[in-house]
């Protein structure tokens, strides 16, 4: 069985998710990681706030790996917590480790990282959460080796159980 990795832009996978119009279930998204691509460790890229620690203990409580970034405030008073770098030097740090990498994200900027895994043939694929919101870039570098989760609700979209 393959040891892959995942390693998981966090922002960008949950604002797309959510432009399509539904929520991802964690939960589901770590069993198909594993299940499709024999992921045994999931890395998940976040920005750190004090106020989300709920959040990221249940996302540690299913299985994912995760990496902070101390976040920013913007002169608009909006956050920024960007870890593109860090999933980058993660996925270099750990390269001897994986026999292939699974990149989750659609921003065109890891599309460096994708050419070089294509060359070492350890890329599996680059998974984007959105078809229409995927950089060009991204979808050139990865070639044949890209998939998206727009056809993937039905496995992947969290259900609110019902009380009764």
């Amino acid at each position: 069985m393959a040891n892959n990795y995942a390693f998981i832009d966090g922002q960008n996978l949950n604002l797309s998710i959510q432009a399509l119009g539904w929520h991802l279930d964690f939960h589901r998204f770590r069993v198909y990681l594993n299940e499709k691509y024999n992921v045994v460790k999931a890395y998940y890229f976040i920005g750190y706030l004090p106020a989300n620690t709920e959040l990221y203990n249940s996302l540690q409580s299913k299985g994912y790996i995760l990496v902070f970034k101390p976040v920013a405030t913007k002169v608009d008073g909006k956050w920024k917590g960007n870890c593109d770098a860090e999933l980058v030097l993660q996925a270099m740090i750990d390269f001897v480790n994986y026999d292939k990498a699974v990149i989750v994200s659609s921003d065109g900027d890891f599309s460096c990282l994708v050419n070089y895994l294509k060359r070492q043939n350890k890329l599996e694929v680059v998974l984007s959460p959105s078809y229409s919101n995927c950089s060009t870039l991204l979808k050139k570098a990865a070639g044949t080796q890209v998939d998206f989760m727009d056809n993937l609700r039905n496995k992947l979209e969290y259900k609110r159980k019902s009380t009764p």
